[in-house]
This record gives C-alpha cells, structure tokens and sequence, in this order.
C-alpha cells in the first residue's frame, strides 16, 4: 500500500524521496470536505459543492481505469461561486445530492440580486463509465431574473500515480475541441499509444459552448424551475448516446438491488451501530467491481481502486460468514492472474499470487512495477487460507476442484522459493530497487525494524505470515482429504506441526512476553510490540498460554488507545501515532486481532476491540470507518484524530464490523448438516441484541435474534427457510 517517509528527529530531515518512491503526499489542508462515488472501474471525487478542482487539499477528479478524465468541474453563477446549503450521498452510495443557492449580486454598491432566492438542486451518479448530473434551478424570489450560469471543466488524463506526486518528464498530447454545439470531446494520445478521451454532452444546447467552458443564460420567471443536464463520458466513442439521467440513475439503482440480493442483513439494538453497518454494507457494495472472474472488492478510493491481492483475501475472509459469493469471485480472480512465472521487475515467481494490478499509462509503460506486481509475500498463503475456509464454509466442492492446481501452485511457492533458505520460514527480499522494500501488509519502508530503531535488513521473516502459512497447510490439508489426497493431507499437517514448533522457538520472546515482529536476514529477531502478534493468534499458531499473555498486552494502555489496538505500542523506537503503520490504528487489523481473541475463547477482549471501533466510528463522517486514523490515546469528549491521506471508504475497514460480529457470535457453519452454531456468544455492552436474516448454509436460511443477558446470550430462531438449526455451544 502507500509508503511513508520516517522522521528522523535526531538529525531533523527526512529521508531522500528515492527512499519512499510511491509515498502519498499530504502537502495542503482541505478547503471543503470530499465526496466519492464509484460505479465498477469509474470513480469521482468532488468537494462538498460537487465541484471537481475549485477548491485545494484532496485529488479532485473523474476516474478511470487509473486515469483522471476529468480534472476540473467547476459550477459558476455569475462568475462566482455559489454558496452551500448541503451535500450528502445518499445512504447506498448510488448518488451525490447537493444543495447550493445565489450569494448576494452586485452593481456597484447595491444589492441587485439578495442571496438565497435562487435554489441549485445538483444532483451527481455514475453508471457504465459515465458521470451523470442533473443542475436544477429554481427561483424563489417574486420577481424574474436572468443569470449566467456557467460550467468550466478540463482534463490533465493524468495516471493515478502522478496525482499521487510522482513526477514525469514525458507526457503525452492531448487535444480539446467542440464537436457539436452541444458536445466538447477532450482526449489525450499517451506515450503508450492509448488514446484515452472525454466527452461532455450538454442538455439543453449552451447559450455558449468553448473547449473548456459552457454557459447559459438563463431567465426564471417567479418560482420557476429549469433543469441542465450533462453527461461526462470516460472512453465513450461517441457511436451513441448515453441513455438519459432519469433512465441511467433507475438502471444503476436495479443493478444496486439485484447485486445485494442473498447477502445475510444485521440489525441490533443500538440506532448509532445500524447506522455504522449500513454505511459499511454501502461502501462494500460499492467497491465491488465486475469482472471476468466475477465481482471482487476493490481495495479503497482513491489510491486503491483496482485488484489487489492482499485485500481482496481479506476482506473476502472477513465477510466470508455473511456473504460467500465474495470469496468465490476473489478467489476465481486471483487464481486466473496468478504467476505462472519468474519476472524480477513485477517480483513474480511461479505460483505467487497476485499483490496489485493497474490499469494506467505509467503502468503501461513500466515506469511503475504495478502492471501486473506480485511482491507480496502473505497474498499466497492467504489464498490458500481463504480457499480452504471458503469450502467449509459453502461446501462448495465444485469450485475447490477448479482451484485445486493453483492451490497446489501455491504451496510448491510456500515450499519452494517462498523459503530460499531453507530454514522454514518464508521470507521476502524485492528484486529490483523499483518494488515495495517491505512486502507484508505493513509494506512502508520503515514499518520493519529492531528494537534499537535500525530497519531490518532482509530477507525478512514476518511472524504473521508464518501463520498464515500454518493455517494455510491445516486448511489445505482438509481440502487434500475432501479430494482423496490422503498423502498429501498427512504431509500437510505434519509440515503445519513443524512450523508451529519452530515459530514458537525461534518468534517468542520472554522479555516482550509477545512474539517478535520478524527475523531478519541474520535470523535476528526484531524485538518490538507490535499488533502483528494478534495476527498471529488470528491464525492459531500461537500456544494457548502465550495467546492469553499476547492478548493481555495488546490491550494495555501502550497498545490500546480506547480506540482501538496500535500497530506499535507506545515507547517502542519507531513509535509515531501519526505515522502510517508505526503507531496508528487500523480497523481490519483490529479485526483481525479480534478473530484471534475469539479463537482462544478471550471474548471480554472481543468485546473491548469492538466497542472502542465502534465508538469511533461514531464520529468518523458518514459513520464510515477509514483505512486508518492515529493513534493518540482517547481523551474525554473528544473523537479520534484522523490520518490525512487515508483512503474512505477502503474494503477491509467497511468489511470490519461486520467480521467483529463474526467474532463476537463464534459462528460456525456445517453445509453438510445444515447447521449453525455460535460457539461461545458474548455481546459487548452497547448491544442487546442482534438479528441476523438470511444467514444462509446448505441451500437454506434462517433468521435469528441474540439477546445479551449480562454476560450470557439467549438465541431465538425468528424464521426458517429449508432444514436448517442454530444451537449455541458453550465450550472450555
């Protein structure tokens, strides 16, 4: 993901830009608040008039396929800027909807037009790659009055890493011209030979049309109401017109309706956590984007619009308990592009599976890796992890065969070249100098380090990835045996058994009474707290005693804001809670964590991870949780501070709540028996209930309502669809 520049407060400067080639730059303070909407490989983000490049602070634009078509956007009432009402995208994301009026109009020093008597309703949504809008104008006043309502608009077509700050010294040639009296068409001819354009059309035809410009003038009789249509159209060849605004916007809410049918829906007790969940489940669905392979959760807007591996595992496994289908189009997706084999520049190698795809000229051209990249080290194991899930979950044998030969692709990775040394672990090291330094989920330049500060030279041993390569051969292992591989499933288990004495030797620290970060290249071990230790008890690695000692400092005051669970506990050398990966908190790695306090049965920490998000979510924006906000500690009547450039929505913070509900019920699914089963339930004390409809295993469903009593739950089965139980299981 997004790479960082340390600060270096001992010698007061920064590191040299060479080393954080694809840092994300936060260099002006936002003048208005942001909007997004996304519609498949389309996106938009306007500021809070619905305008695009008005205003400074954020990457204003139309996007797509990982080029701005539209880089300005700007509404004008007679010459100046309208004042704001309101603006709010509508609850499923489908629509932008913004209110603007007149500000006061003058002719020398008198008033000739009051503000607030022209009403500007500016309605935005995308469908098919175009970005439709509606402009209604309404007079208020008792009088006629005409205006000059003008739209000034242009193109940069820059790739998606230049409006992130990289610099190019050759561009292509772009072109903007008229091409009816109520269409301007801007392309650009990249250095890739793509020739990518843009074309607005205009409804009613403008009183004056310009390469860059339209204007009207517009007379409103009292109370009268007129509307301008536009249409902004990415790579539309012009052959034929988009359908109208009315049409295009009940089209894009069918598709809404038809995408989320089958989805398990939750419901509780608390008005303020419905509102996070539905935000989530909005912002979810939006990021779901058709493919050839089926629909796969883009990782966030708007750095991260596109395939990437990692997250997609993730928040696939995430939501695997209420929504399946997500997995099979991840995993189908995944196992289409993975390495078949060695390339140095995109760290492929046979059997890898797949860190981030891109779509842009840059990309194209190779001045960035990420065409098709492959330098992750913990996308092949969580494959392998979520394959294995995703069958005992569905049943779903007929997909396990398809995925089988990259199942097995992978391990031979795991086995082969993923451990170059032999030592049993599997380890990172880049090719080239032009991919990502650190290559787990933690992938900033400094997010790896010893506990004097120094960076961990590589080939680095990460302790969650060894993990997830644990439960990925436990898991394989279970699908070898569905599949008659008896052999290959005793192996399995017996090199899972292995690993886990290893890690526990050569991880464990007694002094930390944790698990080491990683190993690095030396087999030295990096001594710091940090949040991957929960991971590793996600995976189920860890011995139980060491669980509950993990567990016990992950929510102490050096790990636990109040907010949540830091990447970095507080002291450590390289702590900074405004840092990207080194002192933040992360909802899904929260998330994670939690699953893994579940595992061990430590529900009473469940329930303390999930209220501290949960209550800041209550003052994130749209009850929306971001990629990653700070980590300073929670103070009282005061919200958690936010990190500048963190991407809202992103899909694995959206699939968070939900995967806190997995672990606070224990759900477990048997598609053989048809049953369901909440293994050791525990509510936190914000819920005192929870309703699940549509929870679905074995071709039927059933809805059920949890009761918090205290510290035990009462279930009752509210509907049945097909032969179908829920019992809770208390166990020790």
């Amino acid at each position: 993901m997004a790479i960082e520049r340390p600060l270096q407060a001992e010698r007061r400067r920064v590191d040299p830009v060479a080393e954080a080639p694809f840092y994300i730059p936060a260099t002006q303070t936002v003048t208005r608040p942001r909007r997004t909407l996304k519609c498949d490989d389309t996106f938009i983000v306007t500021d809070s008039h619905g305008d695009i490049g008005a205003s400074t602070g954020d990457p204003d634009g139309l996007f797509h396929a990982d080029t701005r078509f539209l880089s300005r956007l700007e509404l004008l009432i007679n010459g100046e800027q309208p004042l704001l009402l309101g603006s709010n995208v509508r609850d499923d994301n489908t629509m932008l909807a913004v209110d603007l009026t007149n500000p006061d109009f003058y002719d020398g020093d008198h008033i000739i037009l009051e503000k607030d008597i022209v009403h500007v309703a500016r309605t935005i949504f995308l469908w098919r790659g175009n970005a439709y809008q509606r402009l209604a104008l309404r007079n208020h006043g008792g009088r006629p009055i005409v205006l000059d309502f003008s739209l000034h608009f242009d193109s940069d077509f820059a790739d998606l890493f230049e409006v992130r700050g990289i610099e190019r010294p050759r561009r292509g040639t772009g072109i903007r011209k008229v091409v009816a009296p109520d269409q301007v068409l801007l392309s650009y001819h990249g250095l890739d030979g793509a020739a990518r354009r843009t074309r607005l059309i205009f409804d009613p035809t403008p009183t004056r049309l310009a390469a860059t410009s339209a204007s009207y003038r517009i007379e409103l009789a009292p109370h009268e109401s007129k509307p301008i249509f536009l249409v902004v159209s990415c790579n539309d060849p012009g052959a034929q017109r988009p359908v109208p605004f009315l049409r295009g916007l009940l089209a894009a809410h069918r598709e809404l309706r038809k995408a989320t049918r089958g989805m398990t829906t939750v419901e509780t007790s608390n008005e303020l956590f419905n509102e996070v969940l539905c935000r989530s489940a909005a912002d979810l669905c939006m990021l779901m984007t058709g493919t050839a392979q089926g629909r796969y959760p883009y990782a966030g807007i708007p750095w991260y619009s596109t395939t990437f591996g990692r997250d997609g595992l993730i928040t696939a496994l995430q939501m695997l308990w209420c929504d399946p289908s997500m997995a099979r189009g991840v995993l189908r997706r995944l196992a289409a592009f993975q390495a078949k084999a060695s390339d140095a520049l995109s760290d492929a190698e046979p059997g890898k599976i797949l860190h981030e795809m891109r779509a842009g000229e840059m990309a194209a051209l190779g001045e960035v890796p990420f065409g098709l990249y492959y330098g992750s080290v913990d996308a092949t194991p969580l494959f392998i992890l979520l394959a294995g899930l995703y069958v005992e979950r569905t049943g779903d044998e007929d997909t396990l065969i398809e995925l089988w030969p990259a199942i097995e692709a992978a391990l031979r990775w795991i086995d082969e070249v993923g451990d170059a040394d032999h030592d049993g672990f599997i380890e990172y090291y880049r090719k080239t100098d032009k991919g990502l330094a650190n290559q787990g989920w933690k992938d900033s330049h400094d997010a790896i380090f010893h506990a004097d500060g120094r960076r961990a030279e590589g080939p680095i041993a990460l302790a969650e990835v060894q993990g997830y390569v644990f439960a990925a051969r436990q898991l394989a292992a279970r699908c070898a045996r569905r599949l008659h591989h008896d052999a290959l499933a005793r192996q399995l288990d017996a090199d899972a058994q292995r690993l886990a004495e290893r890690f526990e030797a050569s991880f464990w620290c007694d002094e930390l009474q944790s698990y080491a970060l990683a190993l690095d290249g030396a087999k030295e071990p990096c001594r710091v707290l940090t949040s991957n230790a929960g991971q590793v008890l996600f995976t189920g690695i860890a011995r139980p005693e060491r669980a509950k000692l993990v567990a016990d400092g992950l929510l102490s005051p050096r790990f636990f804001s109040g907010w949540g669970i830091r990447t970095v506990a507080r002291g450590e050398a390289r702590y900074n809670p405004m840092s990207y990966h080194n002192g933040s908190v992360w909802p899904h790695d929260n998330s994670l964590i939690a699953l893994g306090f579940a595992r061990y049965g430590l529900k009473r920490a469940v329930g303390q991870v999930m209220q501290g998000l949960f209550e800041a979510a209550t003052y994130m924006d749209l009850r929306r949780l971001p990629e990653l906000f700070c980590g300073f500690q929670r103070e009282r009547r005061r919200g958690p501070t936010l990190y500048p450039v963190a991407c809202a929505p992103q899909a694995w913070a959206s699939a968070t709540p939900f995967s806190l509900i997995d672990a606070a019920l224990g759900l477990e699914f048997h598609p053989q028996t048809k049953e369901i089963h909440l293994r050791n339930p525990r509510l936190p004390s914000f819920l005192d209930y929870v309703i699940l409809r549509n929870l679905q295993v074995g071709g039927s469903s059933i809805d059920v309502k949890v009761r918090r009593h205290a510290d035990e739950v009462s279930l009752e089965v509210l509907q049945a669809r097909g032969q179908v139980q829920a019992s809770v299981i208390l166990s020790a």
